[in-house]
């Protein structure tokens, strides 16, 4: 084993993947969350169903529970993990101007889910953002964020 604070590199700074093997697998799960900020006329489409490319929450959600599968295809140092249950909530906020995404992973693995936790929520938001952008080119992605994890070494939950 290294020294290095930093444990996706080796005592001479090379990237690496950590060594999980030696762990036991437990029940690891995560959720997290992100906004995408949308314009009153892109709500006004929405629910009247005239959008170009038609409704875009099912296909985003769709993406998102992909995306949680291929994480660690697009995150070079990300094991692959053993999912046993995704979800991705969809939920419009017409008051607040965003449509919220939340994302729950379980795995049943020797390290945990964040990752594939946010990939499912950004890649629904994208998602969004890509059947919107021609009818919204003021749209902004933020407050993308881990909201909690369970499982391994230590658990973590967000306060709000």
């Amino acid at each position: 084993m290294d020294n290095s604070p930093l444990s996706h590199f080796d005592d001479s700074g090379r990237a690496r993947m950590v060594d999980v093997g030696g762990k036991a697998p437990t029940s690891r799960r995560a959720r997290a969350s992100g906004r995408l900020y949308l314009n009153a006329e892109t709500f006004r489409l929405i629910e009247s169903g005239q959008l170009p490319k038609g409704s875009p929450f099912e296909i985003a959600r769709y993406a998102g529970i992909t995306a949680a599968k291929r994480t660690a295809d697009v995150i070079p140092l990300c094991h692959p993990l053993r999912l046993t249950f995704i979800d991705v909530e969809i939920s419009p906020r017409q008051a607040h101007s965003y449509v919220e995404v939340l994302s729950t992973v379980i795995a049943e693995d020797r390290t945990g889910a964040e990752m594939e936790a946010l990939v499912a929520a950004t890649t629904a938001l994208l998602t969004i953002y890509d059947m919107l952008k021609a009818v919204d080119q003021t749209m902004v992605i933020g407050d993308v964020r881990l909201l909690e994890k369970t499982g391994g070494k230590s658990d973590f939950k967000r306060e709000e």
